[in-house]
């Protein structure tokens, strides 16, 4: 990923005149699958609409372990609830309650990071509320591979909602004017799978101007388990 600039659901944010930028974002499509004939459509879920987030206290300022299952093998993570209260209660909630379930990964980010958590696979979906600020960002703006982060729309920190994305490679994420983003955990299985499924590259036929699409194969998330 190179020079990037904000990512929750999957958008890339252009500033006016310069080269596109890829980054992680929430609420806008970078490729819009519909408009394309020869992309079959990601699978798509009608989850629960809520109406507001968790409390933060819900993470309990303490670890959880997390085990994501996908049609591609099992990927597990930590999440520090110390760190990043109100994302680490906002995952845990949503996992419990299915809202991930049956989701399709809809963004890659070639050599860098794989974007997840949209029930409409388009980069716009979520979960019926946004929230803030953002928690953990690093202040260097690097990401390690490992990282576990929300998805939020460029220059708008109270913006997240369901969308996360995984990082495989280390990468740097310039902050925009709302900061970085919410680190709230890391990989500690299944790096090898994001590894390949970032070999993969991406389906020719979404290739956004910024480089990133849809993953050239579907990953899907069958369940997620939270302990």
């Amino acid at each position: 990923m190179l020079g990037f600039a904000a990512l929750i659901g999957a958008i890339v944010l252009l500033d006016r005149g310069a080269e596109p930028e890829a980054s992680p974002t929430d609420g806008t499509s970078t490729t819009d699958p519909a408009a394309d004939a020869t992309l079959d459509p990601l699978p798509t879920t009608i989850p629960e609409q809520y109406a507001a987030p968790p409390p933060a206290s819900d993470s309990l300022d303490r670890d959880w372990d997390v085990t994501l299952t996908t049609n591609v093998g099992d990927i597990t993570m930590v999440l520090h609830g110390a760190d990043a209260p109100q994302a680490v209660a906002n995952f845990v909630f949503l996992a419990r309650e299915g809202f991930y379930d049956g989701t399709a990964c809809h963004r890659l980010m070639p050599g860098a990071l794989l974007q997840c958590g949209d029930p409409t696979a388009t980069g716009t979906g979520g979960p019926g509320y946004t929230w803030g600020p953002i928690e953990n960002a690093p202040e260097d703006d690097l990401y390690p591979a490992g990282t576990v982060a929300m998805a939020r729309a460029g220059n708008d920190g109270e913006s997240m909602g369901s969308q996360f994305f995984l990082v495989y490679a280390d990468v740097p994420l310039p902050s925009d004017e709302a900061g970085g983003y919410s680190v709230f955990g890391e990989i500690t299985g299944g790096m090898d799978i994001l590894q390949q499924i970032g070999a993969g590259g991406v389906d020719p036929n979404s290739v956004g101007a910024d480089g990133t699409g849809r993953p050239a194969s579907d990953v899907i998330i069958t369940g997620v388990e939270v302990e």
